[in-house]
């Protein structure tokens, strides 16, 4: 039987991507996008271990021999604690992050022991749209024209006033084209996937559908976002060497070539927050002056479905 998260655990959680936001914003515009993820890293396993949960990280900065902290497997928190999954990106965006541009975010999501898909290092085919459509509306079986006159139907729109957002990549030119020549407007993003399907839950985003290949950990964070926004996202595991395969079997995956539907990658009580590292679309940067700090966040839970945004203000000491 599982158990159900407090609520309070809730509060928590946006302590940490906030403490990871902070840190990480001292690096802004700096052109050191390893250093802005080593600050973030360093402070959000730090509030972690503050934590009333004994968790498991499962997506996290890599695997144990790759990452010092965070790693997939590694415990944080209180060991007397409710056994929990851990997911986290402690710096979305990290190259955007040391560009100062806009979009950077510091992302975890909690969920109880093995609800999360223990999900390899590895890219994930990914389609996803908002709760506003019937499960069924996307497949990614189905070609992205088919796709788009399904949502198109349902919407009761012509597919010409539809918006998708994709990665701007060099292997998504064929989707760029195919949605162009439909007159699909297409917004590029250089990175962020996760802000990116939850634009799609929001009515005046422009966005309707997020298609195309990411970070199969990224899938994992927003689908925890789909479980409490409402929406469908599907995934499907893509690997480029033998190696890749062998270490997603020693992870648990069986079906190399299964699709993944929303609560195959986050089931359970999920408990999701975003802390705003730069100024984006989802939510603000953090903000400084001489006595104070100001953080933006968004925390969500699944099993009430409350979504709140959350400006916290620090007094620097």
């Amino acid at each position: 039987m599982e158990h159900s998260l407090d609520r309070y655990v809730a509060l928590e959680v946006v302590r940490v991507t906030e403490a990871a936001a902070m840190a990480a914003s001292r690096w802004i515009g700096k052109g050191e996008s390893d250093a802005a993820d080593a600050a973030a890293v360093d402070a959000m396993r730090a509030e972690m271990q503050r934590m009333p949960v004994h968790g498991r990280i499962v997506i996290g900065e890599g695997e144990r021999d790759e990452a010092p902290m965070l790693y997939i497997g590694e415990m944080v928190g209180d060991p007397s604690g409710t056994a929990v999954d851990i997911a986290v990106d402690p710096l979305e965006c990290t190259t955007i992050c040391a560009h100062g541009a806009a979009g950077s975010l510091s992302v975890m999501a909690m969920a109880g022991e093995g609800k999360f898909l223990h999900a390899p290092d590895v890219y994930m085919e990914k389609i996803a749209v908002g709760p506003f459509y019937p499960q069924g509306t996307i497949s990614l079986d189905r070609t992205l024209t088919e796709n788009l006159t399904l949502v198109a139907q349902h919407k009761g729109c012509a597919v010409a006033e539809l918006g998708i957002s994709i990665l701007d990549r060099p292997r998504h030119q064929a989707l760029i084209k195919e949605a162009r020549s439909l007159g699909v407007r297409v917004i590029l993003i250089p990175d962020g996937d996760v802000a990116a399907v939850i634009h799609t839950t929001q009515a005046d985003s422009g966005i309707d559908l997020y298609i195309g290949t990411g970070g199969a950990p990224e899938g994992v964070l927003a689908a925890a976002a789909l479980r409490c926004l409402g929406g469908t996202i599907q995934g499907r595991l893509v690997f480029s060497t033998e190696e890749q395969k062998r270490r997603a079997k020693q992870m648990g995956i069986e079906d190399l070539n299964r699709m993944y539907a929303t609560e195959d990658l986050a089931a359970g009580d999920v408990i999701f927050s975003a802390t705003g590292v730069t100024d984006g679309r989802l939510v603000q940067g953090v903000k400084r002056t001489s006595t104070h700090i100001t953080t933006h966040s968004i925390l969500m839970r699944s099993k009430s479905g409350t979504v709140r945004t959350i400006t916290s203000d620090y007094r620097i000491k």
